[in-house]
């Protein structure tokens, strides 16, 4: 069954917008580092944390290390 555009929640429809604008963008500029290489060991810790999180294991939380930065 079809919706039509009358029948969407609000957040739906921006979810729609958000959708189509973004696929556009991507179609017309691209993605700016398609083709781009990444260090090694850039590449080993991005692949450590993928693993990590994959295990339930997440890093500090955003207000401890604003604590521990003095940025209050």
């Amino acid at each position: 069954m079809e919706t039509t555009i009358t029948q969407m929640s609000k957040e739906e429809l921006k979810e729609l917008i958000e959708s189509i604008v973004e696929q556009k963008m991507l179609e017309l500029i691209g993605d700016p580092d398609e083709g781009l290489s990444i260090r090694k060991d850039l590449f080993k810790r991005l692949k450590r944390q993928k693993e990590q999180v994959a295990k339930g294991k997440r890093g500090k939380l955003l207000e401890d290390v604003v604590k521990e930065l003095g940025l209050e």
